[in-house]
This record gives structure tokens, sequence and C-alpha cells, in this order.
């Protein structure tokens, strides 16, 4: 097995194990995450039925306007997390579960969560 097939199974188990914990609801919806190299992406997401409430990405949070001057990552990663937690708000949500998927509750994931939580919404 090479080496990028084997990392790509590693994580896929991975994402499966933290997943299978997780379950979103209607009074609890989901916090998904995705990271890739050079921008950061979350949604909320209803398991129940499938449908996906809010979602917001550092696309988003630089296409606005809000990120004007060059900024880290992590800072990147803070910005999007207040905005969906405005979006949160508005859609009154209270509480959410959070899934890291196959990243470790640590830099990137780890400030957008924290900033999640600063605007109010429990996790």
């Amino acid at each position: 097995m090479n080496k990028l097939k084997k990392l790509n199974t590693v994580r896929n188990a991975r994402k499966a194990r933290v997943r299978a914990k997780i379950k979103g609801s209607n009074e609890k919806p989901r916090l998904s995450i995705f990271r890739s190299n050079t921008h950061i992406y979350a949604q909320i997401i209803n398991d129940v039925t499938k449908k996906t409430i809010t979602a917001v990405s550092s696309l988003d949070v630089m296409s606005k306007g809000v990120k004007t001057k060059k900024t880290t990552k992590t800072e990147t990663a803070r910005m999007v997390g207040a905005a969906l937690g405005k979006k949160a708000k508005e859609a009154g949500i209270q509480r959410l579960v959070f899934d890291r998927g196959s990243y470790r509750y640590h830099g990137r994931v780890r400030a957008l969560a924290e900033a999640v939580k600063a605007e109010g919404i429990q996790l």
C-alpha cells in the first residue's frame, strides 16, 4: 500500500470513529468542519432532516471585506467561527454538537470552536 493511500485510509477511519459518536438533531444540530491547506469551511447540519441550516467559509469572510489585512490561518478561522456563531443565533440555535471530523482539536479547528463559543453558542 502506498503512503498516500494508507494516509487516506487512516484518516477515513478516524473520521468514521468520531462521526459514530455524534448525531445532530433538531435541538442540537451538528457543526461540521472541513479544513484545507488554505481555507476552512464550517456548516451546521440537522441530521434528522439531512439539511444544512447554515454554512460559512473563509472564502465568504474574505469576499465580504471582513478580512482586509493579511491574517494568519488561525485568525481567519476565528473570524469564520464568529460569523458562524452570529448566523446560528439568527437561526435560533442555542446548542451544537461539534464534529471535528478527522482533525485534532488543535490550531485552526480549536480557534473556530472557541470563536463559536464566544458568540454564546454551547458546544
